[in-house]
């Protein structure tokens, strides 16, 4: 697989990436052999980072991830966040203490005393930014990090971070549906040296090769309460995503690819990271990084999905709570 630079200067790491939060059960039922065959069928097609977080499964995603580098140590690029607590209740904390306490715990849980990217998962708006790139630099001085992420955040928040110190990586949700990186923030990462990082990069599932019913989602499903799975939303974005679907099929592409691919060709800095827990999609994700798009097809895509074609917000109120707005 092609490789791209992890920010400037940073290391290098298979343009299409590989999202962990499903090992931990987020969008179905997880296995734990299915997730660890994934991992080695990714080193197989050259997706080397990998993309964690304590939340996820309340560190089991970070436990399987560990399980698998302890026979195969220095193969992947792995990043992890941290700045959620989700006990008593849900919110966040970038408190020095809080962070050293949770980065230990990710290396513990990895099985390695070094990761090469940790992110604040999202801003403490009691904690100004300074302060908490102040405590991240001392993470790296100590060798515990390699490079420093922040994740759902505004342009600004990224200059302020940039003064006090280089970011590694941003990552938003950024996808064919989602499109609000483009109002400033990827350019700000292109300006700075720095990686951008989107998930989600298909939709959650939307851009699927066989369409997605929402009467199938558990309880537990991210998608259950999310405006854009909900009708009358859903029905006007089916049909939307059914001539996308059509697109790609015409061009003997599968579905997430070209949406991965889109995503790719929207920047060299860019480094999607498309989560699965299942061989197949992770073979049709890394497949989007052999898919060369010429300026018309980018300009059909533009016409089948244009900027802001999505019914409803990407987040409900309740999920809206943590992201940076900044348009």
């Amino acid at each position: 697989m092609k490789q791209r630079e992890l920010g400037r200067n940073g290391p290098l790491v298979g343009a299409v990436g590989l999202g962990c939060m499903s090992f931990a059960g987020a969008y179905g039922p997880a296995d734990r052999r299915e997730s660890l065959a994934v991992l080695k069928h990714a080193l197989d097609l050259g997706v080397t980072h990998l993309d964690t977080a304590i939340i996820y499964g309340n560190g089991l995603s970070e436990e399987i991830i560990g399980e698998f580098v302890k026979d195969h140590p220095g193969r992947f690029t792995i990043a992890t966040k941290a700045g959620i607590r989700m006990q008593p209740t849900r919110h966040f904390d970038n408190k020095p203490g809080y962070l050293r306490e949770a980065l230990e715990g990710s290396l513990k849980r990895l099985g390695v005393d070094h990761v090469e990217l940790f992110y604040l998962h999202r801003r403490d708006q009691e904690v100004p930014i300074e302060d908490a790139m102040e405590t991240l630099v001392r993470f790296k001085e100590e060798g515990k990090i390699g490079g420093i992420g922040l994740s759902e955040i505004a342009p600004f928040t990224l200059e302020r971070a940039c003064a006090v110190h280089p970011v590694m990586a941003v990552q938003n949700e950024y996808s064919l549906w989602t499109r609000l990186p483009e109002l400033g923030l990827i350019q700000a990462c292109e300006r700075l040296g720095v990686a951008f990082v989107p998930f989600s990069p298909v939709g959650r599932g939307i851009f699927s090769d066989v369409p997605v019913d929402p009467s199938t989602f558990r309880d537990t499903d991210f998608r259950k309460a999310n405006p854009r799975f909900m009708e009358p939303n859903f029905a006007a974005n089916a049909r939307f995503i059914d001539q996308f679907r059509a697109f790609a099929q015409e061009r003997g592409w599968s579905v997430p690819a070209l949406a991965i691919a889109w995503t790719l060709h929207r920047g060299d800095h860019l480094i999607p990271i498309p989560g699965t827990r299942t061989i197949p999609h992770l073979e049709q994700d890394a497949a989007a990084a052999d898919i060369a798009l010429a300026a018309e097809d980018m300009a059909a895509i533009e016409r089948i999905l244009p900027p802001g074609f999505a019914h409803g917000a990407r987040y409900s109120d309740v999920q809206a709570i943590g992201p940076e707005s900044y348009c």
